[in-house]
């Protein structure tokens, strides 16, 4: 391009319309009076009826009307009485039963109702119409025998119907047939609407989905039909801006005319007057209105083809036996129906063809010069994307003329930009068929198959959508919100898989995790799905997370969190090595439905594990390319419910987890940094020095861009690095996100600065307003929980750039399942001595009455955090008792639960603690570990209704009796674990927004405790 794009056509918004509220009036039941001879006539060799819906089925229209025929007034007047009829169609009777006669009597019983007189033509009837006022008709026709007539019929009075409502809705385009003669309108319009119904298929291959393709459909043009000069001119004038062309006649009347009566007379008979120029009149006015619409002539005389081309209208003899086939091609050439055919101006050759929008946006650089500037200076590409119901754009480029703006070159770029705008646009919040031949790098969310998305892919759908309907989102300059670019296998794939490669016997069995994955690894995926595989490839060029995405994960009401497999491959230059790894990391997600855990966890759930299915989802991996590092700058996990508010905070703003890296950071119990988004300058862990250098992170997880031949692991996280800041430092991925500690002064300056410790505390994005994380966090949250209608959680990574800008990638949502029990009672009125324990910071909401057990770790001057992995053990064999009988218990122990770094908890999974009714992290002396938040492992409490208890005895923050559980007998006790069943059940009491939990002992253990 020689210059920048002016602003005025550089920086547009286009708003999608919707296709579901056009063509809302539609003739659903006809009646048709025809005498017995006649009725036969119509049907011919089989019912009317059935004709009408092969027609409609043909051209993949639908509701197709019904019919109802009677042979006499009387039986006509019974019906309309009794029935909602929308068209009555009168045929021709007797001479006492004449078909003008009947429908004069049908209009004056209903006189709102549509009437249509059909009529074969003889020089007998001809002469009898002149004698007739047709004006309470909607309109007269010659039968010929051909049922398309009928279907032209209803067509015309629909788009009648709905004209004035489609064109306001969303900008339909308006064709104006001006034609007097019956005879010939009744031949035209049945090609006119055939050609019209079979382009409306060809332009829904648009659609992103077989819903809206059948939608799409009733964006086509309509055809409204006018008689004289003023009419068609009134019509015109009301829809010049939506008119795509006109088709006229010469001779028929005008009212004006002069020189003679408006009537004059053929021997007795009075005959209309016409004017043998109006339709050269009417096309001549039009052209003052509009230099660029298409104008057509059609007229018997021949004389009128040289005046007609005189004045550039084109022209279509009446008389030529190919009449029709002139007229589609003058259609194809100038209305924008069909392939765009760029020409050379000169020779009128083909030099480029185009068959779709993504194909002219591919090709818009490499069409001539001077055969772009032809079709530029005509608007023919503003035409040709109306015709295809594309009015978005087609609307903004109308505007852009030649006249306004004299450069090819900064045509060709608006029409790319506001192609690729249009694209974008329509893919936000749907979730497209996925078609090789479209998805390109400006496409978004993609199906595979027929089956359920799974819970993930529903929760990403429905997050789509969130942000397509909330424009708000996207309000910041410098953000974009988005989700990243994804296609999901759906379930049915995944039934396929199983059943071709018989592996349901295996993946039943007891068979241990690595041999399942063994055996999944050894299938076969059809190769059908190679070329889709290589088309995201090439979308996408970044690395692809492989994410399970099961019937039941993540579900409304039952979250399967954390528990299947995700697996992410590098980007590679080899297509076909990107193709082996991806193939395996689908084949282990397939193989994670049948392992150990998950297997447990579907017992946990009285779910029954050959009744679950698998979609995958191929996502872009939200990040940047270090070297051989991939990860983002931000991940985080956001909560609408916020159980440890602190300051100002309240519970119902929410939390958010931020970490530098990869998200399975955080997943996996990692250093996090704590935020509440209304609240970003607020944040404990950097109020001191000391705690801003004891906790925040120093590790964080990237993707090995290297690793690429290894063999595919259970452990899904097989080629995730574990890495220190420093190494982000070295990288530069720390702006604005880290401070930098100064020993000299022993202080924390924001920002980055050479030497001193680096301190992940995203000053840059919470208190510098260098984006807008905050304000769209609260957006997602609100918006979420909104829409859900209960409090969610909301998987997020954000990259951010050197020039301040950057992009918000929501990754998934899910419900938070809070429990509306209500509490009689203030839980800190209750007094110590009736509690076993209590919490000033707990996790949870509910009563429960129903447990008798406690498993608690022997925390005696003898505990160390290195028999932290072998305590796991025994905490997964215990629970698994407890799965067994059905029962919970109350789980005690020090440092975190579920921390993956076995000195700072015990590192179980949740389904070896799946059992527990309340899990208690107990603070010692000489073990002090903050407690954790925000991972899966959160979710599945909050889903379940587990409670989550943070007790520190030694500094007095809740209360713990110890010596009551050591004084009772022991069901079970080994060297680390001790297992107690109290005769009664306990209370189990906790409020959720005050962050209080009780467990009371049962009302006999009081004076025991005391004694």
């Amino acid at each position: 391009m020689s210059e920048q794009v002016p602003a005025q056509w550089g920086n547009f918004y286009l708003k999608d319309v919707s296709f579901v509220n056009l063509m809302m009036r539609r003739i659903y039941n006809v009646l048709i009076v025809a005498n017995p001879y006649d009725a036969f006539m119509l049907e011919d060799d089989g019912r009317v009826e059935e004709k009408i819906y092969n027609e409609y089925m043909e051209l993949g229209l639908r509701y197709p009307p019904t019919f109802t025929q009677v042979s006499t007034t009387e039986e006509a007047s019974r019906i309309l009485n009794s029935v909602d009829i929308d068209l009555v169609i009168c045929m021709p009777g007797n001479a006492d039963n004449d078909a003008f006669d009947v429908a004069r009597a049908v209009k004056e019983e209903f006189p709102d109702i549509h009437c249509v007189v059909l009529t074969p033509f003889s020089h007998g009837i001809t002469k009898r119409i002149q004698h007739e006022d047709l004006s309470i008709f909607d309109y007269v026709f010659c039968w010929l025998g051909n049922t398309n007539l009928i279907l032209s019929i209803i067509k015309l009075m629909e788009d009648k119907m709905n004209i004035d409502n489609d064109i306001c809705e969303v900008g339909v385009q308006m064709i104006l047939l001006v034609e007097d003669s019956i005879r010939f309108y009744s031949s035209i319009l049945p090609n006119l609407y055939s050609y019209i119904l079979t382009q409306s298929q060809n332009f829904a291959t648009e659609a992103l989905t077989r819903h809206d393709a059948s939608l799409r459909q009733r964006g086509r043009p309509k055809v409204v039909l006018a008689r004289t000069y003023e009419e068609a001119w009134e019509i015109y004038l009301r829809y010049k801006d939506n008119c795509l062309g006109v088709i006229s006649d010469v001779r028929f009347p005008i009212n004006n005319v002069k020189e003679k009566e408006r009537t004059a007379t053929e021997g007795n008979i009075p005959v209309i007057e016409k004017d043998p120029e109006a339709g050269l009149k009417l096309l001549r006015a039009i052209r003052q209105e509009d230099e660029y619409l298409p104008l057509i002539i059609e007229s018997s005389e021949s004389d009128n083809r040289e005046k007609a081309e005189a004045e550039g209208f084109r022209f279509v003899d009446k008389n030529s036996k190919k009449m029709s086939v002139d007229l589609r091609h003058l259609l194809e050439e100038h209305m924008g129906f069909g392939d765009f055919i760029f020409r050379n101006p000169k020779t009128r050759e083909e030099v480029m063809r185009i068959r779709s929008l993504k194909d002219l946006q591919d090709n818009i650089f490499t069409i001539p010069r001077d055969s772009m500037l032809y079709h530029i200076s005509r608007n023919h590409v503003s035409r040709w994307l109306s015709a295809r119901a594309i009015f978005p754009v087609s609307s903004f480029l109308k505007g852009i003329t030649w006249h306004k703006l004299q450069d090819v070159d900064m045509h060709r770029q608006i029409i790319f930009d506001a192609i690729v705008a249009y694209r974008k646009m329509r893919n936000v919040g749907v979730v497209a068929v996925f078609d090789r031949h479209k998805f390109d790098r400006y496409a978004h969310f993609a199906r595979i198959g027929d089956g359920s998305l799974g819970g993930k892919g529903r929760g990403l759908a429905f997050l789509d959508n969130v942000i397509k309907r909330r424009p708000d989102f996207n309000r910041f300059p410098n953000a974009k919100v988005q989700i990243p670019k994804t296609v999901v296998l759906c379930t049915d794939v995944f039934d396929s898989f199983m059943e071709q490669n018989n592996l349901y016997h295996i993946a039943l069995s007891d068979a241990s995790d690595e041999e399942i994955l063994h055996a999944f690894l050894r299938a076969q995926l059809p190769d059908e799905y190679i070329g889709d595989f290589f088309t995201f490839f090439e979308a996408t060029r970044s690395p692809i997370a492989v994410r399970s995405s099961s019937l039941l994960e993540d579900s409304h009401y039952q979250p399967f969190a954390g528990i299947y497999s995700t697996y992410m491959i590098p980007y590679l230059e080899d297509k076909y090595e990107m193709l082996r790894m991806l193939a395996c990391a689908i084949k282990a997600v397939y193989a994670s439905v049948y392992y150990r855990d998950s297997k447990a966890y579907m017992t946990a759930t009285s779910n029954v594990i050959d009744q679950e299915k698998m979609a995958v989802i191929l996502q872009q991996v939200v990040g940047k390319e270090y070297g051989d590092h991939f990860y983002p700058n931000i991940s985080g996990v956001l909560r609408s419910l916020n159980y440890y508010p602190i300051g100002e905070e309240k519970a119902e703003e929410g939390i958010a987890s931020l970490a530098l890296g990869l998200g399975k950071y955080i997943v996996d119990g990692g250093q996090t940094l704590r935020v509440c988004p209304f609240h970003p300058h607020q944040i404990l862990q950097m109020s001191e020095m000391e705690i801003a250098l004891r906790e925040t992170q120093t590790q964080f997880y990237a993707l090995d861009m290297k690793r690429i031949s290894e063999d595919f692991k259970v452990d899904d996280g097989f080629n995730i690095l574990n890495l220190r800041v420093k190494d982000a430092e070295v990288d530069g991925s720390l702006q604005y996100i880290a401070s930098t500690y100064s020993p000299e002064d022993n202080a924390i300056y924001d920002g980055l600065y050479d030497g001193g410790r680096k301190v992940i505390s995203f000053c840059g994005v919470l208190q510098q307003d260098v984006f807008p994380l905050p304000e769209l966090l609260q957006m997602a949250m609100n918006y979420g929980a909104e829409a859900m209608r209960r409090p969610v959680e909301i998987e997020f990574a954000a990259n951010l750039n050197s020039d301040r800008t950057g992009e918000l990638y929501l990754l998934q949502i899910r419900p938070i399942v809070d429990s509306k029990q209500m509490l009689d009672e203030d839980l800190t009125e209750i007094p110590d001595e009736q509690c076993l324990l209590r919490s000033h910071n707990s996790l949870g909401h509910g009563v429960s009455d129903d447990v008798q057990d406690v498993v608690y770790i022997k925390t005696d001057s003898s505990f160390t955090a290195s028999n932290n992995p072998a305590i796991a053990d025994e905490i997964e064999r215990i629970n698994r008792k407890f799965l067994d009988t059905d029962k919970n218990y109350v789980l005690i122990g020090p440092g975190r639960w579920g921390s993956s770094d076995p000195w700072l908890g015990i590192p179980v999974k949740w389904p070896h603690i799946s059992a527990a009714r309340v899990i208690v992290e107990e603070g010692l002396e000489h073990y002090r570990v903050d407690p954790s938040q925000g991972t899966h492992f959160f979710q599945n409490l909050t889903s379940f209704g587990v409670g989550y208890f943070t007790v520190n005895p030694y500094k007095e923050d809740g209360f713990y009796q110890r010596s009551v559980l050591d004084a009772l007998p022991a069901v079970e006790e080994t060297k680390w674990v001790r297992h107690v069943r109290f005769p009664k059940p306990l209370n189990i009491m906790m409020d959720g927004k005050k962050q209080e939990g009780v467990v009371l002992l049962p009302s006999d253990s009081h004076t025991e405790t005391d004694v």
